[in-house]
Order: structure tokens, then C-alpha cells, then sequence
């Protein structure tokens, strides 16, 4: 074990029964998220119908931490994924997973400096919503403002949780980063896909959605991606398969099939050149693995040779241009998992000795300089050798 500072980039809640409830717009309510009791269950209704993204959607028993670990580490297998959670606890004895104040003092026993804090049920809820825009913006408005009550965007400055934005309507998403930066946000939240828009299906680097990416260029605030459910309902029933998003439950064929939604994301990006037109934007991807890196999409590469002049940059150095395992993309950071082949153990970064430099520097204004830190060398060693990439994390946004 190194002595080293932790910083956790992908912390998680559980979400408070009301928290898509308790700010809805009562005209929406029908239209966006509901509990009803079937067959003796609270199961949640989002777009009139039941989502089934979290099987336990009430949160009222928990795993343990860690009960998925060897899971994870592919040391152990599993026959029914319901008992590799082993023996669950009542949420009512662990405060932490819904009080920030409990949260902190956990922290303090872990070692945890800092940590991102990201919604559980969130990530799954836009594909059930962006076939209606109004309904899924006044969710996500309400949403967003139970987390800033229950959790605050920048808390102490240690937790730093991530309000949910969608292209899905344009001058929503300019309102609610405006909303977010009055409250110190350091890090907002999408999902990896294409967005619904009212005019059809666009990717979200498409130059109709860049009024939202100049003003989260000019903020310097990072965008973190994060895994969810993506819609990727159609092209998995071409497959025979239902289309239904399950966390923790998914058929062999879905795991197998080629379509990923973190590499069409990331190549939609590099596609739309915009990082080329938004220097200072910064990308962190989160719990989507990061096979994606490397090797770079060979049809990107590709791409340049006969048309050069669809790339200011060669693809192959704008994805390995930077610190590789730090930035990719030159603005972007991923995340590697277990299942992708890296073995070590949490990450586990080190402070700069100039004073109070913390691991979490989302700077601000202009072209910031980016302070990077070493990893711990046992575990750049191991992710050295297994030929993946270990996790690399930023820092506070910094005024001035």
C-alpha cells in the first residue's frame, strides 16, 4: 500500500426517492418520472412506462462495498448476478450513500481527499425520456436542483457532484451550465451518444449545438462521460435482443457485439473537429473502460492519409499526443477498469509540495496549464505492463 493522497473520480450516490420529484414542474409530472406499486414492488415510471435501468430502484437494501470486486477482477465467476451482491444492508444504516456530511466523514476514514460525485439511477434516464424533450428538460431541471439541495455542486471543496446536461434542447443546456457555474460547478455530466433534438438526430459536436461549447470552453469546466444507457435500443433488437437496459444484467451477445457507445462518442468528437474549434475544452471519460485508446480507431487514422484536410492534426497524435494514460485527445482523460485488463489496484495520485495544490485542478480561464501528478509507480508499473492505460484525474477549477 503507497502512502499517497486518493483522489476518487467515479464516487457514487444512491438518489433519495423524490429526487426527479421534488422540483418537477407539476404540468410534467405525468410526462416524466413516477413510482407506482406493481405486484407488491415500487418500480419507477419514466415516460409512462417501467424502467427497468436499476432493479432496485428504491435503493431501501444496499450491497456491501466491494462485493463485486472479484467479480470485477475476473478472479470469480458468477451464476446469477443477484447473490454475487452477497448479503444486502438497509440503506437506513448506511447514511453516507445519501448524506453529504455522513459522506465526508467516510471519506476521512478512507483516506479520500477528493472525490466526483455521480448519480446512480441519472445516467440511465435520458433514452427513456428523449423521444419527449420538454418532459426529459423538466426532469433533468428537477433533478439537477435536489442535487445541488441534498449534495451541492462544490461541497467544502471536496465533493464535487456533476449536474446532468443534455443537448437535447439547446438553449436548456446553455441555461443549465449557466446555472451550475453561479454555483461553482467543477464537472458536468452526459451520457456517451447521439442527441434526440427536435430537428432529428445530431451528434453532440455537430455545429448547431456549439453556443454550449463555447460557454463550457470559455468556463474551463470539465465534461465527464459517463456510462448509462445510450439508446442503443434499435441497433441491439437488429440482434434479437430486447433493447432493455439492465445495470449488472446484460446477455452475452450484448457484450460481444461490436457497436460501443464511449467509441462512437469519442469518434463523433474527433469527426466534428471539436476540440480544433474549442481549445480549452476537457473531456473526462468515466466507467466506459478505455479500450478506446489505444490503438486509436484505425478508420480515423485511416481517414487522414487520402483527406488530410478533414484534420488539422493527425488523428494517431491527437489521441496520443499528450501523456498517455493522463490526456488523450490532448483534452481528455479515461478511466481504465478491470474488465478492460488493468490488475492494479485504486489509483492513487501524488500532490504537488507547493502549498494546498490538490489533485483536483479544473482551472478556469484561457489556456490553463494543467498540473499533472505521478501515479503511484506500482501501479503505472502494472498497467505498464498489462498495456493499458491507468486512470489519470484533474484537479480545482482555479479563478484568475
Amino acid at each position: 500500500m503507497v502512502d499517497l493522497p486518493v483522489f476518487d473520480a467515479d464516487n457514487h450516490y444512491y438518489e433519495a426517492l423524490d429526487a426527479f420529484t421534488r422540483y418537477i414542474d407539476p404540468a410534467m409530472q405525468k410526462r416524466g418520472i413516477q413510482w407506482a406499486t406493481i405486484d407488491g414492488k415500487e418500480r419507477l415510471l419514466v415516460g409512462g412506462r417501467i424502467n427497468r435501468f436499476i432493479p432496485n430502484p428504491t435503493f431501501e437494501h444496499v450491497s456491501r462495498p466491494g462485493a463485486l470486486s472479484e467479480y470485477f477482477r475476473a478472479k470469480s465467476g458468477v451464476g446469477e448476478m443477484r447473490s454475487a451482491f452477497g448479503e444486502l444492508e438497509p440503506i437506513s444504516t448506511r447514511l453516507e450513500c445519501r448524506d453529504r456530511q455522513a459522506r465526508l466523514g467516510l471519506m476521512d476514514q478512507q483516506g479520500l481527499e477528493d472525490c466526483i460525485m455521480l448519480p446512480t439511477i441519472g445516467v440511465g434516464m435520458e433514452a427513456a425520456l428523449e423521444h419527449d424533450q420538454d418532459a426529459c428538460t423538466a426532469v433533468f431541471t428537477a433533478f439537477n436542483r435536489w442535487l445541488d439541495e441534498d449534495w451541492g455542486l462544490n461541497f467544502k471543496d471536496r465533493i464535487y457532484a456533476t449536474p446532468y446536461v443534455s443537448l437535447i434542447d439547446l438553449d436548456w443546456a446553455v441555461a443549465e451550465l449557466e446555472w451550475a457555474l453561479e454555483r461553482d460547478v467543477r464537472m458536468v455530466l452526459m451520457r456517451p451518444g447521439s442527441v434526440n433534438t427536435r430537428s432529428g438526430r445530431r451528434t453532440p459536436g455537430d455545429r448547431a449545438h456549439d453556443r454550449f461549447w463555447a460557454h463550457l470552453n470559455e468556463a474551463g469546466v470539465t465534461l465527464a462521460i459517463h456510462g448509462g444507457d445510450s439508446g442503443y435500443f434499435d441497433y441491439e433488437q437488429i440482434w434479437g435482443l430486447t433493447g432493455e437496459v439492465e445495470a449488472f444484467r446484460q446477455p452475452p451477445l450484448k457484450r460481444l457485439l461490436s457497436a460501443s457507445p464511449i467509441h462512437d462518442m469519442m469518434a463523433s468528437l474527433m469527426s466534428d473537429r471539436l476540440f480544433e474549434r474549442f481549445p480549452n475544452l476537457r473531456v473526462a471519460t468515466i466507467e466506459t473502460g478505455s479500450g478506446w485508446v489505444s490503438p486509436p480507431p484505425p478508420a480515423v487514422a485511416k481517414d487522414r492519409h487520402p483527406t488530410p484536410a478533414r484534420f488539422r492534426d493527425r488523428p494517431v497524435r491527437s489521441v496520443h499526443g499528450a501523456r498517455l494514460g493522463f490526456t488523450v485527445l490532448r483534452r481528455q482523460r479515461a478511466s481504465a477498469r478491470w474488465p478492460d485488463g488493468c490488475q492494479a489496484g485504486p489509483v492513487r495520485l501524488r500532490l504537488s509540495p507547493r502549498r494546498r495544490t490538490r489533485c483536483t485542478h479544473f482551472l478556469r480561464e484561457g489556456a490553463p496549464r494543467v498540473h499533472r501528478r505521478r501515479r503511484a509507480p506500482d501501479h503505472a508499473r502494472q498497467c505498464q505492463s498489462s498495456g493499458h492505460t491507468p486512470t489519470g484525474m484533474i484537479g480545482h477549477r482555479r479563478d484568475g
